[in-house]
């Protein structure tokens, strides 16, 4: 008798281990997969592409099998453990071992293993199985289902086993550790997760960085400022620049003037564009797509009390996703370059303290600025572009006059700034 049942319980192990192959298997079968094993025309895969179609069907079959087998064969062995050994508490304790080291082994690591490492066979050759197991038990997976989200606090498991999205990051993780993605890859798929909790200001330009042009300039005004900032879209503002009436393309201008040369005298809001205006806190998933939509490249970003604090291009957040998009002329620069007669070309993120210490000052700063960007930007009162000069006043009653050079990178922010001791005071 106990034969019997050690040898009903070995073959139930036997379907359980072949139930846990499928569920893993088809767990790592896409419908893409499946269309790809039809047209290359591999054996099953017409059935493949059934189960493929509506995995989370066929997942509740196998689960349901897979659990079935494994509750049946705890059951005959207790059983067989019963009839065998004296003592009741022996046979429940030697029970609950075997199926313990059983269900891991044989039910747990082994089948889930083999179905991961070979998906497409294994999902295939658990189609012709599922496909009329599932017609066979009907509605029974999904009336379990149903029963588990009754008992399930929240919304449960409406379509069964599913995948949240600390899961897939993991998977995305694991297939990056298994060589089956490339790290880069890896890191742009976690980076589209992360820009659907990104608000638009974080990828914004800030409107202490924009390049503005006032609507009573003229055309070729506009065309000179784009030429030498390296901008091809410049906001384009009324009083102030919390006004921005529209936003000029440069090659709106170059086709202006192309078509008429007498057109460079012409006030730049004739050959200005509507402006877009996003708060600052939408979504920038959300705001790629709508640009995507509309087939807009820029727009402007406004604060909470109505002011502009930036401008955000569809470039902006596709950085979010791909990274840095730099071009070649990019590369990396020392701090400080020094020249002949005294002259030094610095960074624009160089610290006013450092400015000073190349002129033997103790200390040198500045309430308002940290850099000699920034230095350059208070002296002008404006953004500085290609080419902008300004005399600064030392607290040595000494001067340098800082000149902006050209600008680099896809925002072309002023990366280097030449500094040239001034001869005579500054006025």
């Amino acid at each position: 008798m106990s034969i019997s049942l050690v040898s009903g319980a070995v073959l139930l192990v036997v379907v359980g281990w072949l139930a846990a192959c499928a569920e893993a298997g088809i767990a790592r079968t896409s419908s893409f997969r499946a269309a790809e094993a039809v047209r290359a025309g591999r054996r099953g895969s017409a059935k493949l592409e059934q189960v493929a179609a509506d995995p989370t069907r066929y997942l509740n079959v196998a689960l349901l099998v897979r659990v079935a087998c494994e509750m049946a064969a705890g059951v005959l062995v207790t059983y067989a453990c019963l009839q065998e050994l004296p003592e009741t508490w022996e046979a429940l304790a030697v029970a609950m071992g075997v199926m313990v080291l059983v269900s891991y082994v044989a039910i747990g690591v082994s089948p889930r293993t083999i179905g991961r490492q070979h998906p497409l066979n294994t999902a295939t050759a658990a189609a012709y199985v599922l496909l009329p197991l599932a017609r066979i038990m009907g509605p029974v997976p999904q009336l379990l289902i149903l029963l588990g989200n009754a008992l399930t606090p929240g919304k449960g498991f409406r379509k069964g086993p599913f995948a949240s999205e600390a899961e897939l990051r993991a998977m995305v993780d694991l297939a990056e550790q298994e060589s089956l993605i490339e790290d880069e890859e890896r890191r742009m798929v976690h980076s589209v997760f992360e820009l659907g909790d990104t608000l638009v200001r974080e990828v914004m330009v800030p409107r202490t960085d924009l390049v503005c042009i006032e609507r009573h300039k003229t055309v070729r005004q506009a065309l000179t400022l784009a030429l030498r900032s390296g901008f091809s879209r410049i906001p384009v503002t009324g009083e102030n620049e919390d006004d921005i009436v529209g936003i000029v393309y440069l090659k709106d201008l170059v086709r202006k003037t192309h078509i008429n040369r007498d057109a460079e005298a012409d006030l730049v809001s004739t050959a200005m564009r509507p402006a877009a205006f996003v708060p600052d806190t939408k979504n920038a998933g959300d705001l790629l797509r709508e640009m995507q939509k509309d087939r807009s490249h820029v727009a402007v970003v406004i604060d909470e009390y109505g002011g502009t604090a930036g401008i955000v291009t569809i470039e902006d957040i596709l950085e979010e996703i791909v990274g840095e998009i730099t071009d070649e002329y990019d590369r990396e620069l020392p701090p400080v370059q020094e020249l002949e007669n005294g002259c030094y070309r610095v960074t624009a993120r160089l610290d006013i303290g450092d400015l000073g210490d190349l002129f033997d000052l103790d200390e040198y700063d500045d309430e308002d600025v940290e850099t000699v960007g920034g230095l350059l930007a208070k002296a002008l009162g404006r953004v500085p572009i290609a080419g902008a000069s300004a005399v600064v006043g030392l607290p040595d009653g000494r001067a340098v006059r800082l000149t902006a050079e050209s600008p680099a990178g896809r925002r072309n922010k002023i990366v280097t700034v030449l500094v040239e001791p001034e001869k005579t005071e500054p006025s």
